[in-house]
């Protein structure tokens, strides 16, 4: 007997999600409200779940961006991609890191049209000589040098900018990233 009680119980909870994921909520109301003819909510509903994706891309971006050094701070803005929408879509993460020596902003935008074309001129030295920036390389990364600006393109489709103080403040942070996974994402 104990052991049909353990057993309708754990056939009960089997069936009981254990955690709601609304990306998931999202799509399967979509599909409900769609099948019920109502396809202004089924529209909105789907906008939902791209939202929710996309809050979920930005969140493993923003895994990328190195903690604040020693005496520093960090602080991650989880609005900045917001506005992407705008400028043909994506995923942006940035963070401003603060300490005594200045202030510079860390940003990584992925899957953004601007970033295709920032890759023609940063993937070229020639290209990054012709604009008389100098090339840095941070872990096998070719950067373009500018006055308190460091830019490179990762797999083609992610800008990574770090921009506020000088070069040399910024470089220690930057090699903190994992290019190579940041490639796979």
């Amino acid at each position: 007997m104990k052991n049909l009680l353990s057993a309708a119980a754990i056939a009960c909870l089997a069936g009981l999600p254990a955690h709601a994921d609304p990306f998931i909520e999202a799509l399967e109301t979509a599909i409900e409200a769609y099948q019920d003819g109502d396809f202004q909510f089924a529209e909105d509903e789907l906008a939902q779940a791209q939202r929710l994706l996309g809050e979920m891309k930005a969140q493993g971006l923003a895994n990328f961006l190195p903690p604040a050094p020693e005496g520093w701070t960090r602080e991650i803005d989880t609005e900045g991609g917001q506005m992407l929408g705008f400028m043909g879509g994506g995923t942006m993460a940035k963070a401003v890191y603060s300490g005594d020596a200045g202030r510079f902003e860390l940003s990584l935008m992925a899957d953004n049209p601007m970033v295709a074309q920032l890759g023609m001129m940063l993937g070229s030295s020639t290209m990054i000589a012709q604009m008389g920036g100098q090339v840095e390389r941070i872990n096998r990364v070719r950067f373009l040098r500018e006055d308190q600006s460091l830019k490179a393109i990762v797999a083609n489709r992610i800008l990574v900018q770090a921009e506020g103080v000088d070069a040399e403040l910024m470089i220690p942070l930057l090699e903190q990233i994992d290019f190579r996974a940041m490639e796979n994402f």
